[in-house]
C-alpha cells in the first residue's frame, strides 16, 4: 500500500523529524479547536433553548398566578354571598303580610308591601329595613345593617326618612301637634 504524502516526503529527506512532529501537533490543535468551537456552537444553541424554555416556564407561572387570584377572589366572593344569604334567611321577618300598604322608592322606581300594623310602626322607626333578596323584598333588623353593609352594601333599600330632613326648629314644632295611631295616608 502506498505511504501517505507525508511518510513520502520523509523517507526522502525532505522533511525532518522535528518538522514532522511540529507539523502533527499543529494538525491536532487545530482538529482539538474544531471539535471545542463546535461543542461552544451546541452549547450556545442549548443555552438559547434553555433561555425561551426559562421564558416560557415563567410567563406559565405567571399566567398561573393570575389565574390562582382569579379563583381565589371568585371564592370569596361566592363565601361572602353564602354568608348573606344565611344571614337573610336566618334573620328575616316572617309574618310580617297584612292589609297595609307600605311604599318606599328602590332607585328610581315606587314599590309597595302590604304588611300588618306592628311591622309598618316598625319600618316608619326605621326598626326594620328592606332588602333585595332572591328577586324580591324581604324585612329584616335594622340591627343586621351592618353585617349586611360589609357583604353586600347594594341590597339594602335605603329609606330616606322625614325626620332626617326637618331642621330641629321644625321638629321642636311639630312634636306639639299629636299623630294618632289609626291614621293612614
Amino acid at each position: 500500500m502506498a505511504a501517505s504524502l507525508f511518510d513520502q516526503l520523509k523517507k526522502s529527506g525532505l522533511v525532518s523529524d522535528k518538522k514532522a512532529k511540529q507539523v502533527q501537533r499543529e494538525k491536532q490543535q487545530n482538529a482539538k479547536q474544531k471539535n471545542a468551537n463546535k461543542a461552544k456552537k451546541g452549547e450556545t444553541q442549548l443555552s438559547e433553548v434553555a433561555q425561551l424554555a426559562a421564558q416560557a416556564a415563567e410567563e406559565k407561572a405567571q399566567r398561573d398566578r393570575v389565574l390562582n387570584q382569579q379563583r381565589q377572589q371568585e371564592q370569596a366572593e361566592k363565601a361572602k354571598q353564602a354568608e348573606l344569604k344565611q344571614l337573610i334567611e336566618s334573620n328575616q321577618l316572617r309574618n310580617y303580610f297584612g292589609e297595609m300598604p307600605f311604599n318606599f322608592a328602590d332607585g328610581t322606581t315606587v314599590k309597595t308591601l302590604n304588611v300588618n300594623a306592628s311591622t309598618h310602626r316598625a319600618l316608619v322607626k326605621e326598626q326594620l329595613l328592606i332588602v333585595h333578596f332572591k328577586q324580591s323584598y324581604t324585612l329584616v333588623s335594622a340591627e343586621l345593617l351592618d353585617k349586611i353593609e360589609q357583604r353586600d352594601p347594594s341590597i339594602i333599600v335605603r329609606q330616606q326618612s322625614v325626620a332626617s330632613k326637618l331642621s330641629k326648629e321644625d321638629e321642636d314644632y311639630y312634636a306639639k301637634f299629636a299623630i294618632p295611631d289609626d291614621l293612614v295616608w
